[in-house]
C-alpha cells in the first residue's frame, strides 16, 4: 500500500486524519497520568518474627535459620538476608528482576514460611510476611494539637483516614506514630505476697477466665442452636471484676483488689513522630495503580484544607510531601526545556530552509509530538522526567525525516518535474531508507527496554518514546510533508538559491576540497583518525564515574542511630536539641519583621522526626528501615534545592560532627534511579565471627586512609550488654521454685507480659500484666525481687541466681544463610566511588590472599549497582547489534556496505570524551544510554549517506567516485541540518536537564557533531578502500 500515494490523492481526508490526530494528541496529554519517575518493581518482601528475650544468636539459630532455609528453596529468589536482634529475626526476601509478575512469587513465599513455621520453637510468634514493602505513600502530613491529648488528637487522624480512604485513587492510608493500646494489669507485689498468689498464677486465672471457645451445637428435628459460652471480657469492668481463688483455700477475690487495671498506650512508646518539634502523628497516603498522581494530591489537598477548618484552633495540618508538587514542577521544567527545543528547531529550518520550506517541515514537529502523546497514552505510558527526556532526543531525530523528504522533493521540482510526481517520487526513494534508519535508531534503544533489571524497567520508556515518535515522523514524512510541499512549495531562482544557500554553498565548497584530498590520502587520513580515537578513549579514562547523582528537590534526610539498645526516651532526647538547632539557626524566617536581625531567607522549611522507625517509603528509592529504639529519620525540606540544599547538608554535617559523638548519622539527598544506601560497600562472608570481625577491621582501616571517606562503619555495631541469670538448679529446687517461675517474675517485675486480648468491637487491645513498680526499677534493685514458691512463700530471687554481665552481639546479619558483615562508607562532595574502589579493588585482592578458605569479600554500594545496571543492559546489546545488521543487510543486501556503517559508531566517543572533559562532567549510567542512542543517530546519518550513492551509480549511471562525490555533497546538507536540530534541540535538556540529564545531553550533543563531521569523511573513505574506488583528481 503506497500511502503517499493515497494521501495525495485524498487530500481533504488526509488533513482530517491529521487534525483529528492532533486534537486527539492535545486531548491525551491533558488526560495523561503524570509522575516524577516511571518507577520500577519492588522486588522484595520481609519476614518478621517475634522471639521475646532472645539473644541475637539464638534468634538466628531457633528462628532465622529455619525459615532462611525454607526460602532458599524458591527458584525465583536472588537472595535472602537476615538481621537478628534480641527478640525478633527481620528477613528480606529478594527475588531477581527477571521476574515482573510478584503475586504468585509473594503465595510462594507465604507457603514457604508456614512450613517454616511448624519447626519453630515454643514461644515464637507467627512470622509476618510483608509484601507491600514496596508501597509508595507520596502524600504525608502531620497533624499537631497545641494543648491537645494525644488520645483527642488520634481521634482527628482516624477521621482524616476515613475521608480520605473515600477517594477512588487512595489505595491505603496509614498512621504514622500511632501508639498502641494496651490494658495494664499493675499488680501490688506485697498484696499478692500476702495472698499467696505468685504472678504465674494469676495470669493463668485471667487467660482462662477471658475465652471465645464456641460451646457446640444442639440438634433438634427442625433446627440446629449453636451454643456460645460466655467468658469473654466485655468491659474493663469486667476484668476488673475477675475472681482469683486463694491457693489452699476455696476464698476468691476480685482482681481489683490486687492489682490496678486500667487502659492505656504502650509505656514507653515503641516510636514518635514530630514536626519541628512538636508532637504530632503522621498520616500518609498510597495512590492506587494507574491513579493519577496530579489529580490525588489537588483533591487530598483541598480535603485537608476543608477538614482543618472544622476543628479547633490549636490543631495545625502540615503538609510534609506532596508527590504532586515535586511532579508538577519537573514535568513543567521539562516542557519547558521541550518548548525551548522545539522553538530552537523551528528557528532552524526557517533560518536554513526558507519560509514556505521551513514552515512545512516545523510543521511535523507538532503533528508528531501531538501523535505520540496520542499513543504513549494507547500503551499506558506515562508523561514523567524520561518519557519527556526521549521527546527530547526524537526531536531532532523525527526533523530529520521531514528535511530529507522535503530537499528531494525540492530537488526534483527544480528538475522540472511535476510537483505531484516529484512528491511520490521522493517518497517512493526514501521510504525505505527512512524506515530503515528509523528502526535502526529504535533498535539502539531496544537493550534499555529489554534489560531484567529495575534500571531497565526506570529507563524503557526511552525505547518506548523513541520508537513511537520515530515511527510517527515517519508517517508524517511520508503523507503530510509531501502533501504540503505540493501545495504550497514554489521554486523561485534567486542568486543566492534558498534562505542558508550561501552558508551552505560555501560550506560545500570546502567540505569538497577536503574531502577530495582525504581520499586521495587514504592511508593517511585512515590513520589519522584511528590515533584521534585512541586518543579519546584514552581521555574516558579521565572522566569521573557516577553511577546516578542525586536529585536536585529541595529535600534532604538525616538518619541518626545510638548503639542498639538505647532506650526511645534517650533517642527522642537528643532528637530534641539536634531540633533546636535546626530552628535557632537553619529554619527559614517566615515572619514580616526579623526583630532580631537574624533571619534566613533561604533554608529550613519545616522537619519532620521519625523516631522509633524510619516513616514511610515516601518516594521510590526510600527504604524505611524496621522499627528500633535507637534510630531517628529525619526529613527536612528546604526553601530550595540545589545549591542551597548543598549549603545545608555542609551546616548540618559540622554540627553533627562535633555533638553527636555519641551515635552515627548519615546525610542524603533523595536519590535518581535505584536506592543506593551508600555508595561504598564491602561484604565479608565467613562462618566464624572473631575472624570476620578482625577482616573487617583491618578494612575499615584501609577506608579510613582513603582520600575523602567518611562515616565509615559496619552494619553489626557495637557489641551490647546482657544480664546472663544463671539459675541454680539445686537452691531452685530446695526452694520450690521452678525455671518457669523465675523467668515470669523478673518479666512482670520489668516489662510485663501479655496474657490475653480484649476485643471491643474490631479492635483488639493487648492485656499486659506486670508490677506496679515496673517502670522504676533497676539493675541494682533486681535482687529484691520476689520469687512466690509453691508453698505460697516469697523467695527473694537473689537467693536463686548468680547473675553475670556478658556482651553479645548487637545484630547479627546472614546473607543466604552465611554470617556477614557489611562494610559501608560515605564520601565527601567530589569524590566518586569509582576512583576510590580503583585504589581498594587491588588491595582487597591482595590481602584476602591470606585469609582461610570459606572468607570472601564482594564490593557492595555503588559499585555492585552499577555492574549490575550495566550488565543487564550489556547482555542485551548482541540482540540489538544483530537486529541492526538484518535491517542494515535487508536495506543495502551488501556485508560490505554494513561493515562500514558499523565501523563508524564507535567514532562517536571522539566527540564523547572531549565533550565530557570540557564540561567537567562525569560518565554515568546516563551517560552510557547517550552513547546508545548515538549510535542510532550516527547509523541514520550513515544509512541516507550510503543508499545516495547507490542512487547515484545505479540510476543516475555515474562512475563511482562521481557518485560517492554528488552523494556526499547531495547529503551535506541535510545532514548537517539534522545535526544543528538535535545539538540545539538538546541545549535546553543540557543546561536545564539538571545532574541527571547533563551528561547524557552532552554526550549527544559532542559526539553527534564530531560523528558527523567523521562520518561525512570516514564513510566515503571507507567506501573507497572496501570497494576500490580511487580519486585522482582535485575538485
Amino acid at each position: 500500500m503506497d500511502i503517499t500515494k493515497i494521501a495525495l490523492e485524498r487530500r481533504q481526508f488526509t488533513l482530517l486524519i491529521i487534525v483529528v490526530m492532533f486534537i486527539a494528541g492535545i486531548q491525551a496529554y491533558m488526560d495523561i497520568p503524570r509522575a516524577q519517575d516511571p518507577g520500577f518493581i519492588i522486588r522484595a518482601a520481609q519476614v518478621i518474627t517475634y522471639f521475646s528475650g532472645a539473644s541475637p544468636e539464638r534468634v538466628e539459630e531457633l528462628v532465622s535459620e529455619k525459615i532462611v532455609e525454607k526460602i532458599r528453596q524458591m527458584p525465583e529468589l536472588d537472595y535472602v538476608s537476615s538481621e537478628n536482634k534480641s527478640g525478633v529475626s527481620i528477613i528480606i526476601v529478594n527475588i531477581r528482576e527477571s521476574f515482573t509478575d510478584m503475586r504468585p512469587i509473594w503465595d510462594s513465599l507465604r507457603r514457604k514460611v508456614e512450613e517454616a513455621e511448624r519447626n519453630l520453637p515454643e514461644g515464637v510468634s507467627s512470622p509476618i510476611v510483608n509484601d507491600e514493602f514496596g508501597d509508595v505513600f507520596g502524600i504525608v502530613y502531620t497533624i499537631t494539637g497545641d494543648g491537645f491529648s494525644y488520645a483527642e488528637i488520634k481521634d482527628i487522624v482516624d477521621n482524616i483516614r476515613d475521608e480520605l480512604l473515600l477517594f477512588d485513587d487512595v489505595a491505603k492510608v496509614d498512621i504514622l506514630g500511632a501508639q498502641e493500646e494496651r490494658i495494664y494489669v499493675e499488680y501490688k507485689p506485697s498484696r499478692l505476697n500476702e495472698m499467696g498468689i505468685s504472678p504465674q498464677q494469676l495470669a493463668s486465672a485471667l487467660s482462662s477466665r477471658n475465652i471465645i471457645n464456641p460451646g457446640g451445637e444442639i440438634y433438634t428435628t427442625y433446627e440446629t442452636i449453636s451454643l456460645e459460652p460466655s467468658g469473654n471480657f466485655e468491659s474493663i469492668d469486667d476484668l476488673r471484676s475477675t475472681l482469683i481463688k486463694l491457693p489452699e483455700s476455696n476464698d476468691v477475690i476480685a482482681l481489683k483488689d490486687v492489682a490496678n487495671v486500667y487502659r492505656s498506650y504502650v509505656d514507653p512508646a515503641k516510636s514518635n513522630v514530630r514536626f519541628n518539634g512538636g508532637q504530632g502523628i503522621g498520616i500518609a497516603v498510597a495512590m492506587r495503580v494507574g491513579g493519577n498522581v496530579v489529580d490525588l494530591g489537588a483533591q487530598v489537598e483541598a480535603k485537608m484544607n476543608d477538614l482543618v477548618m472544622s476543628y479547633p484552633i490549636g490543631i495545625d495540618f502540615h503538609k510534609v510531601t506532596m508527590e504532586s508538587d515535586i511532579v508538577n514542577k519537573t514535568v513543567n521544567d521539562f516542557l519547558e526545556n521541550l518548548l525551548q527545543a522545539v522553538v530552537i528547531v523551528t528557528l532552524v529550518m526557517l533560518a536554513f530552509l526558507g519560509l514556505r520550506t521551513g514552515i512545512i517541515v516545523a510543521t511535523l514537529i507538532p503533528v508528531t509530538m501531538a501523535s505520540a502523546f496520542f499513543m504513549m497514552s494507547l500503551f499506558n505510558i506515562g508523561v514523567d522526567q524520561i518519557s519527556l527526556a526521549a521527546l527530547m532526543i526524537s526531536l531532532g531525530l523525527l526533523v530529520d525525516n521531514a528535511i530529507v523528504m522535503a530537499e528531494s522533493i525540492l530537488v526534483k521540482i527544480e528538475a522540472g518535474i511535476e510537483r505531484e510526481q516529484a512528491a511520490l517520487s521522493a517518497a517512493n526513494e526514501l521510504k525505505v531508507p527512512l524506515l530503515t534508519s528509523s528502526l535502526t535508531t529504535s533498535a539502539a534503544f531496544l537493550p534499555i527496554y529489554l534489560a531484567e533489571s529495575a534500571i531497565g524497567e526506570y529507563t524503557a520508556p526511552l525505547f518506548k518514546v523513541v520508537t513511537i515518535t520515530l515511527l510517527c515522523s515517519l508517517v508524517v514524512a511520508l503523507t503530510l510533508i509531501p502533501l504540503l510541499c505540493m501545495l504550497f512549495i514554489k521554486i523561485k531562482q534567486t542568486k543566492g538559491g534558498n534562505a542558508g544557500g550561501g552558508f551552505f554553498a560555501k560550506i560545500t565548497r570546502w567540505y569538497l576540497v577536503f574531502l577530495h584530498a582525504v581520499l586521495r590520502q587514504r592511508l593517511i587520513s585512515l590513520l589519522v583518525v584511528g590515533f584521534i580515537f585512541l586518543i579519546a578513549i584514552k581521555g574516558l579514562g579521565w572522566v569521573p564515574k557516577i553511577f546516578f547523582p542525586p536529585k536536585t528537590d529541595p529535600v534532604f534526610t538525616v538518619e541518626i542511630e545510638f548503639p542498639l539498645g538505647t532506650p526511645l526516651t534517650y533517642t527522642a532526647k537528643r532528637l530534641q536539641e539536634i531540633e533546636a538547632y535546626f530552628s535557632k539557626e537553619l529554619l527559614v524566617d517566615n515572619s514580616d519583621e526579623d526583630l532580631r536581625g537574624n533571619g534566613r531567607d533561604q533554608g529550613i522549611k519545616d522537619v519532620t522526626s521519625f523516631i522509633g522507625n524510619g516513616g514511610v517509603r515516601f518516594v521510590l528509592t526510600h527504604s524505611p528501615k524496621p522499627a528500633s529504639s535507637n534510630y531517628a529519620f529525619l526529613l527536612i525540606n528546604t526553601s530550595e534545592g540545589g545549591v542551597v540544599v548543598d549549603e545545608l547538608i555542609q551546616e548540618v554535617d559540622n554540627y553533627l560532627f562535633d555533638n553527636l559523638i555519641d551515635g552515627q548519622y548519615t546525610i542524603k539527598k533523595l536519590e535518581n534511579g535505584t536506592s543506593v544506601k551508600h555508595p561504598l560497600g564491602v561484604r565479608l562472608t565467613g562462618s566464624d565471627e572473631i575472624k570476620l570481625f578482625a577482616f573487617a577491621d583491618e578494612i575499615k582501616q584501609k577506608l579510613a586512609t582513603l582520600n575523602g571517606t567518611v562515616n565509615i562503619q559496619d552494619d553489626w555495631g557495637l557489641s551490647q550488654k546482657k544480664v546472663r541469670v544463671n539459675i541454680d538448679p539445686q537452691r531452685a529446687q530446695r526452694a520450690g521454685v521452678t525455671h518457669s517461675d523465675v523467668a515470669t517474675s523478673l518479666q512482670t517485675a520489668f516489662s510485663g507480659i501479655t496474657l490475653t486480648e480484649f476485643r471491643e468491637n474490631d479492635t483488639i487491645i493487648p492485656i499486659v500484666m506486670r508490677s506496679q513498680h515496673a517502670g522504676d526499677r533497676d539493675y541494682d534493685s533486681a535482687g529484691s525481687i520476689g520469687v512466690l514458691n509453691n508453698q505460697g512463700v516469697s523467695v527473694p530471687i537473689s537467693q536463686l541466681v548468680d547473675p553475670e554481665l556478658v556482651f553479645q552481639s548487637a545484630k547479627i546479619f546472614t546473607r543466604n544463610g552465611a554470617k556477614t558483615v557489611a562494610i559501608s562508607a560515605d564520601l565527601r562532595e567530589g569524590v566518586t566511588a569509582s576512583a576510590t574502589n580503583a585504589e581498594l579493588v587491588p588491595w582487597l585482592v591482595e590481602v584476602s590472599k591470606d585469609w582461610p578458605p570459606g572468607y570472601s569479600w564482594e564490593l557492595g554500594g555503588e559499585a555492585e549497582s552499577s555492574g549490575k545496571a550495566n550488565e543487564s543492559i550489556g547482555n542485551k546489546l548482541p540482540i540489538a547489534g544483530f537486529v541492526i545488521c538484518i535491517l542494515l543487510m535487508a536495506q543495502f543486501n551488501c556485508i560490505r556496505r554494513t561493515i562500514i556503517i558499523l565501523m563508524t559508531i564507535p567514532l562517536a566517543l571522539i566527540g564523547v570524551s572531549f565533550g565530557l572533559l570540557a564540561a567537567k562532567s562525569y560518565f554515568g549510567f546516563m551517560t552510557m544510554l547517550g552513547v546508545i542512542s548515538l549510535a542510532g543517530i550516527v547509523i541514520n546519518n550513515a544509512i541516507v549517506l550510503l543508499d545516495k550513492m547507490n542512487q547515484e551509480h545505479d540510476e543516475l549511471k555515474n562512475s563511482w567516485p562521481d557518485s560517492v562525490i554528488n552523494a556526499c555533497q547531495s547529503r551535506l546538507r541535510p545532514i548537517l541540518l539534522t545535526t544543528f536540530t538535535t545539538v540545539l534541540g538538546l541545549i535546553p535538556l543540557w543546561l536545564g536537564g539538571g545532574p541527571m540529564w547533563e551528561p547524557m545531553a552532552i554526550t549527544i550533543i559532542f559526539g553527534l557533531l564530531a560523528s558527523t563531521v567523521l562520518t561525512l569523511i570516514v564513510i566515503p573513505l571507507l567506501f573507497s578502500l572496501m570497494f576500490n574506488v580511487r580519486f585522482s583528481k582535485a575538485v
